[in-house]
């Protein structure tokens, strides 16, 4: 297959891209600017340029290939505007969904599970919390599910809080090891018992394949390696790590030590991917969170 890969130089989508060249498919990657061309070039992917608000670009890479996997989004930061990421997100998916209308091909998009209910384990049919701001992002699952009506395969991978791995600069993870650097302590809300669910990027990537390989259509897949590792092992092994002590702060200092991330930090999301599991025969085989920060992939910088 030729598979059109938006945001396919980012975090996950570089080894999505990756992943499908080794599995034999050819990989055709959306490049805005001249470096992204160039490194896509380099993993040996074929370069189509434009970017999520060119539409018509949109289009035509969808209607050159034989499937989408759309992976591009805005990161969430302490600037991010999330509704106006989560509005552009769903202006691509309609687009590149009406290119795919009754053709049978994959249309494979990214979400996450940081908007489903709590209080569980969440799983694959777990709804959406509507008071949580990301839940905007709903919108585009909707849309999703929406166009297997239309003779697409679309599918929906849900990624948890942490996708992480060496390299990673710019994931919460990342984030926190920086905070712990500046305030002299790594931190947990309360007892830090509260869970968050991780994958690593490899194993985030293979899910991907698999789905523009053979997700039935309107699946809601899951690419959750561990289900909730405690935020107060997080924080342990960030201050092992840098040689800082490790606190416990009140809900209501949260904010002044981890600022955006604070709505995150005290979350206790557990997330199931034994369906997915079974459906797709995927299982993740990477490192665990834990392990990958105790290697000292998030120290340096």
């Amino acid at each position: 297959m030729n598979i059109f890969v938006t945001g396919a130089t980012g975090w996950v989508g570089s080894a999505v891209v990756a992943e499908l060249i080794s599995a034999g498919h050819t990989v055709t990657g959306l490049a805005r600017s001249d470096s992204s061309a160039k490194a896509l070039t380099a993993a040996g992917a074929s370069v189509h340029r434009g970017e999520l608000d060119d539409l018509d670009s949109l289009r035509a890479g969808a209607a050159a290939c034989d499937g989408v996997i759309h992976t591009a989004f805005t990161n969430i930061s302490a600037t991010t505007d999330f509704a106006a990421s989560s509005r552009a997100d769903l202006r691509a998916i309609q687009a590149m969904g009406g290119v795919l209308a009754d053709s049978g091909r994959p249309l494979i998009t990214t979400s996450g599970t940081g908007f489903l209910q709590r209080g569980s384990l969440a799983t694959e049919e777990s709804p959406a919390d509507p008071a949580w701001p990301i839940a905007l992002r709903i919108a585009s699952e909707h849309a999703t599910l929406a166009l297997a009506g239309q003779d697409v395969r679309s599918a929906i991978v849900r990624l948890p809080f942490s996708v992480h791995g060496e390299g990673d600069k710019r994931g919460f993870v990342a984030d926190l090891t920086r905070i712990a650097r500046e305030k002299g302590f790594a931190a947990c809300v309360g007892d830090g018992s509260n869970r968050w669910p991780a994958v690593h990027r490899f194993d985030a990537a293979r899910l991907f394949r698999l789905a523009v390989e053979a997700a039935p259509a309107g699946s809601r897949l899951h690419g959750v390696g561990e289900e909730g590792v405690p935020f107060r092992d997080i924080a342990a092994v960030i201050g092992d790590r840098l040689g800082l002590p490790v606190k416990a702060i009140p809900a209501q200092e949260a904010q002044g030590y981890f600022g955006f991330l604070a709505a995150f930090a005290g979350l206790d999301g557990p997330v199931s991917s034994a369906a997915t599991q079974e459906l797709m025969g995927w299982k993740p085989a990477g490192p665990g969170l834990i392990a990958d920060i105790e290697a000292g992939h998030y120290l340096a910088g």
